[in-house]
């Protein structure tokens, strides 16, 4: 390899190190597939990133590449840089996701390992869950927009999500799926198999193949779509718009409920000492702090907060989500689907493989509902301040009604007390978290946490606030 890799790392939607110094290790070959004399030799690399700031750290990002002696024209949005062939030939080297002549190979490979799995290619190992078969002949199209992984649709009947950041170990998105779909459960895409390597550290999952919901819409852009039409009718309410969301919303919080029951039947429960949890969430707002100065006028609140849950003892804890918004569901003519079980990609996978309060999920959908009526409304703008002042009450009117459709639905029935502690903590534990993603990587976005902390206050039980912070569609 010739080329520097900082240009393409920073410009990837999927690099998760924007906005903090980095330098680059040595890559490490995990596998290839492919080299026959009609098809490219597509090989895994894994880079490593060594972040130089306060935080510090390492993570390690998969780069699946096509290499190609000879440059390919359809292929030139996707060029990575030059790589050494192997006989000191330097190659071309492309994103294989890009490559439809790489991801026939990656789909032949699953059909070749059958059900009882196996190797299938050097180093790189295909399994496969039995009850499914895959047609090894369609083409693939890569997903546009896609930020933290990359997704491949194969024709109209597997949907293979690559990972970009890989830990040793097992990810999350796979097990919980497999988990879910054993368990009958209608909610989630049914799970088709997973690639893994031995990698350092261990055994490394680097994709996931799945079905393809091709019915199905994004929620977060259903939301919005409910904000804009609300938004059109200046003299009507958000339970009077033809567009209204509420039903959706009661719909999406039976969904997580079910969710959360399968799990728990499948995998059991568990305690969470509610002090270490505390703990945990002031470390982070410490390391928060220095990123976002202007979070320091909430300090208090938030460190009263956190103080509330350490007290209440053991909390219940299960397998959970653990980075649920709008973004990672999906509507379907089946009714709502969960996606993207990775659980939050700041967090290391060993902390994203314990069990947690499922409120933590809770916290998320409400914020998100907040977030998508306070995008439209950014997007929207007011020609004056009265106008302004006109959108964000309605945008709050939005968030409320949905919020609350949605939580009666989940709970069943008011929170207790006890509940709604937990619930605010978590809240304000992913305001932390929300602001600085934002400063990092959305700057001009960073007023919308902040302005959720400036009206936080403790939700009632049973009743959702317009203070919840959410994390973004990120």
């Amino acid at each position: 390899m010739t080329t520097d890799l900082t240009p393409y790392l920073q410009a990837a939607r999927w690099f998760g190190g924007k906005g903090r110094p980095f330098t680059l290790g040595d890559l490490v070959r995990l596998g290839s597939l492919g080299g026959a004399d009609d098809e490219p030799e597509v090989v895994v690399e894994l880079l490593p990133v060594e972040f130089t700031d306060a935080e510090g750290g390492v993570d390690y990002y998969q780069l699946p590449l096509s290499l190609y002696r000879d440059t390919q024209p359809q292929l030139d949005h996707a060029f990575v840089g030059w790589w050494d062939g192997g006989d000191g030939e330097f190659v071309h080297a492309y994103d294989a996701v890009h490559d439809r002549a790489a991801m026939a190979l990656y789909l032949r490979a699953f059909a070749a390992a059958g059900d009882d799995g196996g190797p299938a290619a050097a180093g790189v190992r295909f399994r496969r869950v039995p009850g499914h078969e895959l047609d090894p002949d369609v083409h693939s199209t890569l997903f546009s927009g896609q930020q933290s992984n990359s997704s491949v649709a194969f024709g109209e009947d597997s949907l293979m999500k690559v990972f970009r950041k890989v830990t040793p170990g097992e990810n999350p998105d796979i097990t919980l799926h497999e988990t879910l779909t054993r368990g009958g459960s209608e909610h989630v895409a049914a799970l088709y198999g997973w690639i893994e390597v031995d990698g350092p550290g261990g055994t490394m999952h680097l994709a996931m193949l799945q079905q393809f919901l091709r019915t199905a819409s994004d929620g977060w852009d259903l939301a919005q779509a409910s904000v804009r039409n609300l938004y059109a009718e200046a003299d009507l309410h958000a339970d009077e718009v033809g567009g209204d969301f509420a039903g959706e919303s009661a719909r999406l919080g039976e969904a997580v409920a079910e969710v959360h029951t399968t799990l728990l039947d499948q995998l059991g429960g568990s305690s969470l000492p509610a002090r270490d949890l505390a703990d945990q969430m002031n470390a982070r707002l410490d390391l928060a702090l220095p990123v976002v100065p202007e979070l320091a006028a909430h300090e208090e609140t938030l460190r009263a907060s956190f103080a509330r849950l350490g007290a209440l003892g053991a909390l219940e804890a299960q397998r959970i989500h653990g980075d649920l918004h709008l973004g990672q569901t999906l509507r379907t003519v089946r009714g709502w689907k969960l996606v993207d079980f990775e659980g939050e990609p700041a967090k290391p996978l060993a902390e994203r493989m314990l069990p947690d309060s499922r409120w933590r999920d809770v916290a998320g959908m409400l914020r998100s509902f907040d977030y998508a009526a306070r995008v439209v409304e950014r997007t929207m703008g007011g020609e004056s301040p009265a106008s302004h002042d006109q959108l964000a009450f309605r945008a709050a009117e939005w968030a409320d009604r949905n919020r609350d459709a949605f939580l009666t639905a989940y709970a069943g029935r008011e929170l207790t007390e006890t509940e709604g502690v937990i619930l605010t903590a978590y809240v304000a534990d992913k305001a932390v978290y929300e602001a600085v993603y934002e400063a990092r990587n959305r700057p001009t976005w960073v007023s919308i946490p902040l302005d959720a902390l400036a009206r936080w206050h403790r939700p009632r039980p049973g009743r959702t606030t317009d203070s919840h912070a959410e994390e973004s569609e990120s």
